[in-house]
């Protein structure tokens, strides 16, 4: 339920923060209002979930779930300055509720801050391929809207892929010097994790960029789903290992 949790409040958070930044002047109010309604599934799950096992992380899932229906309603009347102040709120409580679940200790010291950082860095990328994904598809319904939104998106997706990427790099070089004995099934997770939940992503960023270029949102959008599979497999795998490392994998 733990880890169910974690990738839920992941994902809200990215979802949230991916929003957040994208333009409410060249993307149509129905985008924030209809996934405003994912960040509430998403934290209403989340909260659930973390009812008996840490009630300060399910007071902040709540909180972020209750802040997403209002969002929902401040869009729908088309009223997008309380409605971006939502979603901020929206990210910063589903990313509170995932570092609160995931500090094992009292003492917030060196080892926590990484670990926080870990959650931060992972959320970001599942919430940022998720949204990207997500705006791709808004195409289809605002046919005529710029492709500067989604190109930004992309953008911000390959930095915080990136960043994930010297992460775990230097999470890896510390859960490898301190294991005496690498087995080969902990071998074949990090190759799965790597290859496709950080180069995998992005080599398939861009090809959605070179896309765009035709332009195709149709299609980008199609290699966007494949995106977020990616990014599932890559941060849930890395999730599995983490669980036995003191650092984020």
């Amino acid at each position: 339920m733990q880890l169910l949790a974690q990738f839920l409040l992941r994902l809200a958070f990215g979802l949230a923060f991916g929003m957040a930044i994208t333009s409410s002047r060249q993307v149509s109010s129905g985008y924030f209002r209809n996934h405003l309604y994912v960040t509430l599934g998403l934290s209403t799950l989340a909260g659930l979930a973390l009812s008996k096992l840490s009630v300060p992380a399910a007071a902040f899932a709540g909180t972020a779930a209750v802040i997403s229906f209002f969002g929902a309603a401040f869009w729908l009347y088309e009223s997008p300055c309380p409605g971006k102040t939502a979603l901020w709120l929206v990210a910063s409580c589903a990313l509170a509720a995932a570092i609160i679940e995931q500090q094992k200790s009292a003492v917030f010291d060196a080892r926590a801050a990484w670990n926080a950082l870990g959650v931060t860095t992972s959320g970001l990328v599942l919430g940022l391929v998720f949204a990207a994904m997500l705006l791709g598809h808004w195409y289809l319904n605002a046919p005529g809207m710029s492709l500067a939104p989604l190109r930004r998106l992309l953008a911000a997706v390959a930095l915080v892929v990136i960043i994930q990427a010297i992460v775990s790099t230097i999470g890896l070089a510390s859960a490898w010097s301190t294991q005496t004995e690498i087995s080969s099934a902990w071998l074949l997770f990090v190759a799965l994790r790597w290859s496709f939940g950080i180069c995998g992503v992005l080599a398939l960023l861009w090809m959605a960029w070179r896309t765009l270029e035709i332009p195709n949102t149709q299609s980008a959008t199609g290699i966007l789903y494949v995106a977020v599979i990616g990014v599932f497999v890559g941060e849930l795998t890395a999730a599995l290992l983490s669980a036995e490392s003191a650092v984020p994998l």
